[in-house]
């Protein structure tokens, strides 16, 4: 998967060297990806969070997260699939359970670091 400056999502064979598809969602460069099996998680400096089901049609496989009021730095699956962990610009960082995505709102927000929150690690 490669995020692009225009806000797509490409996704790539790269042993035949072959654009799969291109998911759309986003309206400005997206800088952080993470897979999670057949979900990619996609942030971007639109400040909105995509979850794509890359097994399903892109209109009907796409989750919206928002939480940060600046660009998504980072993104990161817990080791067990479950949970979400982003890195925001304004340096907080969101804790989410997809499953209850509806609310759209994180289960935990951490704040306090001075600089935006690129890399992120479970343990």
């Amino acid at each position: 998967a490669v995020g692009r400056h225009n806000g797509e999502v490409q996704l790539w064979d790269v042993q035949r060297t072959h654009l799969i598809r291109t998911l759309p969602g986003h309206s400005r460069r997206v800088g952080a990806l993470s897979w999670n099996g057949h979900v990619l998680a996609t942030g971007s400096r639109d400040r909105g969070i995509l979850l794509h089901d890359v097994r399903l049609k892109p209109a009907d496989s796409t989750t919206r997260l928002g939480g940060h009021p600046e660009e998504i730095c980072g993104l990161h699956w817990s080791p067990d699939g479950e949970f979400l962990a982003s890195g925001g610009n304004e340096g907080s960082v969101c804790v989410w359970d997809p499953r209850f995505s509806a609310a759209a709102s994180p289960l935990h927000r951490f704040t306090g670091h001075t600089a935006a929150v690129r890399a992120l690690a479970w343990s």
